[in-house]
């Protein structure tokens, strides 16, 4: 036996017996060759692949986008993994379709180009993969569980007390004259039932988040008249002497999710209410551009230290200054998940006693 033809034997072992599919095309785009294993890979009998056009193994949508692709390869040929960092998807002759990962090699033979492609079936790794992040989703989300009912345990023991301490001493003021103390209990009751419809919505809002729940609505609003609201909500949570005012320069309309930004901006204005003294001046500044919108919110607070600031955006977490006052450790985590969903971002400036920036930067396309 001749040296050439213990080579083509030794080919055909090796193509026939490979436990991966080959396809080898012609520069048309026509299947020339298929081993074995790329016939049970696609349902296809026993050389019914050969003389197929090449997209016959691939999902409609894809067809003409592919075509180009292997316009483009035959024009520049060399061995390289196909669609990188990409899931593709090669279709069977029933129709059904299935993750796949593939080689590109190529060679050429009477002047004649070819493309030879390795193809591996990937459904089972897909599937394996699919089901770790659904196991580190779960996991997450028990660990998440978990850390709000530590934090609701302390939380709301406190707002909890004062609800029944001033019940219990409401029922001991039944005079007239007692009115000013019945009124000062009714307050404290307000205040803490409060906090803890901002600790529930707060930690609802997360989930929400977490579970791809958020709708966003993008609509034209008035910038000036929309902050002018929201400072006319938060002022009573002002402390005596504490001030709120805004100061606005360029156009007034703006494009984004009104409701989004609204929990942005009552949250970084509550902190700044709360993480400030009595008599202290709060700022909001706005000023549209042409292209982006600027958003600051200004306090004159205890500041954030510099080792913490870094961890500012983290699930649960609380700065070092502030763990005896009331607070989840969730808001501005929610303010920068929120700032992400209307395309913006957000950045701050701090120091220790002398207080805090958040400046916020929404794009003003209309997406």
């Amino acid at each position: 036996m001749s040296s050439v033809a213990n080579k083509d034997l030794r080919f055909d072992a090796l193509f026939n017996s490979a436990s991966i599919g080959i396809i080898v095309v012609n520069g048309k785009g026509i299947i020339d060759m298929a081993n074995k294993f790329a016939h049970e890979l696609f349902h296809y009998p026993d050389n019914e692949m050969l003389g197929l056009v090449l997209e016959q193994l691939i999902p409609q949508r894809y067809h003409q986008r592919h075509v180009q692709h292997r316009t483009n390869y035959n024009e520049q040929p060399q061995s390289r993994p196909m669609g990188a960092n990409m899931i593709l998807s090669a279709q069977r002759k029933d129709g059904t379709e299935f993750p796949v990962e593939i080689s590109l090699g190529h060679f050429t033979k009477d002047n004649e180009k070819y493309t030879i492609a390795f193809i591996i079936d990937i459904t089972i790794r897909k599937a394996n993969e699919e089901l770790t992040k659904s196991l580190e989703k779960e996991k997450e989300v028990n660990d998440l569980k978990s850390r709000f009912v530590s934090m609701a345990s302390h939380e709301f023991r406190t707002p909890l007390s004062t609800i029944l301490s001033s019940i219990s001493l409401l029922a001991k003021y039944t005079q007239t004259e007692d009115q000013p103390k019945r009124d000062k209990h009714v307050d404290r009751i307000k205040s803490s039932v409060k906090t803890l419809t901002d600790i529930l919505n707060e930690f609802l809002s997360l989930g929400k988040i977490e579970e791809g729940k958020i709708d966003v609505h993008f609509d034209t609003f008035n910038l000036k008249e929309f902050i002018d609201s929201v400072i006319y909500e938060m002022s009573i949570l002002l402390k005596p002497g504490q001030t709120l005012v805004h100061h606005h320069q360029g156009e007034l309309m703006i494009y984004s999710d009104s409701n989004l930004l609204k929990h942005v901006l009552v949250n970084l204005v509550s902190n700044a209410i709360k993480f400030s003294p009595e008599n202290a001046p709060i700022e909001i500044n706005t000023q549209i551009e042409a292209s982006k919108t600027l958003i600051s919110i200004i306090d004159k607070g205890m500041g954030i230290p510099k080792e913490d600031q870094v961890h500012l955006f983290e699930r649960f977490f609380r700065a070092s200054n502030a763990t005896n006052i009331q607070g989840t450790g969730l808001g501005l985590h929610i303010v920068g998940r929120y700032i992400d969903l209307i395309h913006g971002a957000i950045e701050y400036k701090s120091e220790l006693e002398q207080g805090s920036q958040f400046i916020i930067t929404l794009p003003n396309e209309q997406n």
